[in-house]
C-alpha cells in the first residue's frame, strides 16, 4: 500500500524557446499549473508529509522565483539584455520547456521535503506541469 498527497499551485510566467523552430521562439507567457505528489509506503503520525508547511514552501518558491517573471535558458541571448532592468528572471537548466520545468519543480519539492516532518521513505514521485489547458508534461521518479 502507498499513501500520497498532491499539492497544486498556479503561476503566470513568460518564457521562450529560441532553439526550437516555430512560434515558441518568441517571448510569450502562460498560466501554468503545477501538481506535485509525495508518496510514502506507510504513514507516520497519520501523514505522508506535514501538508501546511509543504504547501507553504513549494508555493513560496514558485511565487518568489517564477510567478510574474520570465524563464530563460542559460544560453539565451536575451539574458544580458534584460538583466540590467531588474526583471525577475529564472534560468532553467537547458531551456524552459515544460518538461524541464517539471524536473525543476521536482527538485525544488524534494529539497523542501527534506526539511519537513514526513513519513519514512516519503519522496516526490510525480510532478505534472500544464502550460495551457491542453499541453502538459510529467516527471515521474524512477
Amino acid at each position: 500500500m502507498t499513501h500520497g498527497v498532491t499539492v497544486r499551485h498556479n503561476f503566470e510566467t513568460g518564457h521562450r524557446l529560441p532553439h526550437l523552430p516555430g512560434k515558441c521562439q518568441s517571448l510569450h507567457g502562460h498560466s501554468w499549473w503545477a501538481e506535485v505528489t509525495v508518496e510514502a509506503p506507510a504513514l507516520a503520525s497519520g501523514l505522508v508529509v506535514e501538508f501546511g508547511p509543504f504547501k507553504h514552501q513549494l508555493r513560496r518558491w514558485i511565487d518568489e522565483h517564477l510567478d510574474h517573471g520570465l524563464m530563460l535558458g542559460p544560453e539565451d541571448p536575451l539574458l544580458p539584455v534584460l538583466a540590467p532592468y531588474g526583471m525577475k528572471i529564472h534560468q532553467v537548466p537547458g531551456w524552459p520547456t515544460v518538461e524541464n520545468v517539471a524536473a525543476l519543480l521536482a527538485r525544488v519539492a524534494s529539497d523542501a521535503l527534506f526539511d519537513l516532518v514526513h513519513a519514512p521513505q516519503a519522496r516526490v514521485t510525480h510532478v505534472k506541469i500544464s502550460e495551457t489547458h491542453v499541453n502538459a508534461a510529467t516527471w515521474t521518479a524512477s
